[in-house]
């Protein structure tokens, strides 16, 4: 195909509200360096990650749950997980799909023309995670027509999908995937997901039913059945006690995506030996830890940002093989994002909402 020199694309100009987001036509399409490839984006999630960041919701000082309309916006040089502060205008969104059209120095031409998916958050080589890039964050990401990656981050995709299904599997199924992949989940483990209706949570229950793990998945009672449908054994409402529910010391291991002040109650369901591991905080980020339930129990407790080696290729292969479903609540034109973000705010779907950028002129 014939390349434009300008795209359509979304800039984030500050740390802020919607007003922040800013619909644009003249910027100028990304050329791909050596080892990397240009991507005709046909589709990008939307996530807690982008809002989050947009708000300044990684800032210290902010201690609420993950809700827009509180949040306290956190200043540019702490509103980030990283030391430094956001390089504004920033292009956001971590998940991508598309077709790769052009490549940089020392990339086969041959994958010109591949649909891919693209690692949202690969570790950095060496395993330095001060250098943590996450997509959309860091660098810039999909909610535009085009954008560059690394080769190596844009994975061949040969399954039949949609570009907006394989834009729902990215984020959230590599996160749930490498949560899983942490805590050694597998046959023989029952696991405990909270926030089972959202994007990391959905994905998460039909993972670990795919490693052979009984799932008991919590969330809200209007979406128990679609959930229960993803491989969930077990359904417990959002606002149950699961110790009072499943009994204290009944589940191996707890992926928690919600936090806040429930909190103390997920130590007391697992069993001695129990692991928990989280990568979201969406009641709260701040908790109350008895120490002595974590070393008397000999518990293990981790949190989850960087995917593992090896992480993204194998979620590539469950997607490619058909072992797992894509779950797509709802899709938005680019334009309209803000309205996208004011529903994923809303928590009322189950799976992900995903923006498709307008196609190429001419």
């Amino acid at each position: 195909m014939s390349l434009p020199e300008t795209m359509t694309a979304v800039l984030l100009t500050g740390l802020g509200g919607p007003e922040k987001l800013e619909l644009r036509h003249d910027v100028p399409v990304p050329q791909p360096g050596p080892g990397e490839v240009l991507i005709r984006v046909g589709a990008a999630g939307v996530n807690n990650t982008d809002i989050n960041t947009r708000i300044g919701w990684y800032a210290k000082g902010v201690t609420g749950a993950t809700d827009p309309s509180a949040a306290t916006i956190g200043g540019q040089e702490e509103g980030t997980w990283r030391r430094e502060g956001m390089q504004f205008p920033r292009i956001q969104g971590a998940d991508i799909a598309g077709t790769i059209v052009a490549t940089g120095e020392g990339v086969d031409p041959g994958r010109v023309g591949e649909r891919v998916m693209v690692d949202p958050c690969p570790r950095p080589e060496g395993g330095d995670l001060s250098l943590l890039a996450y997509r959309g964050s860091e660098c810039d990401g999909g909610f535009a027509q085009f954008c560059k990656a690394p080769s190596a981050d844009a994975h061949k995709m040969t399954v039949d999908m949609t570009e907006a299904e394989l834009a729902s599997f990215p984020c959230s199924y590599s996160t749930a995937e490498n949560l899983l992949t942490r805590a050694k989940c597998g046959p023989g483990d029952t696991v405990l997901v909270t926030g089972a209706s959202g994007g990391v949570g959905s994905a998460a229950v039909q993972l670990a039913r795919r490693r052979g793990a009984t799932v008991i998945a919590q969330c809200g009672a209007a979406k128990a059945e679609t959930v229960k449908a993803l491989g969930a054994e077990r359904v417990i409402d959002r606002g149950d006690n699961p110790a009072d529910v499943l009994g204290a010391e009944s589940v191996d291991l707890v992926i928690d995506l919600v936090g806040g002040p429930a909190w103390p109650v997920l130590l007391d369901v697992l069993r001695r030996g129990g692991r928990y591991a989280t990568s979201g905080a969406i009641a709260g980020p701040i908790v109350e830890l008895d120490l002595r339930t974590l070393y008397l129990k000999d518990l293990t407790l981790m949190g989850c940002t960087a995917l593992d080696e090896g992480v993204f290729a194998a979620l590539v292969g469950h997607i490619n093989r058909g072992e797992v479903k894509p779950l797509v609540a709802a899709t938005y034109p680019l334009a309209e994002i803000s309205r996208a973000q004011e529903d994923f705010a809303k928590k009322s779907h189950v799976g992900k909402l995903v923006l498709v950028p307008p196609e190429i002129a001419g």
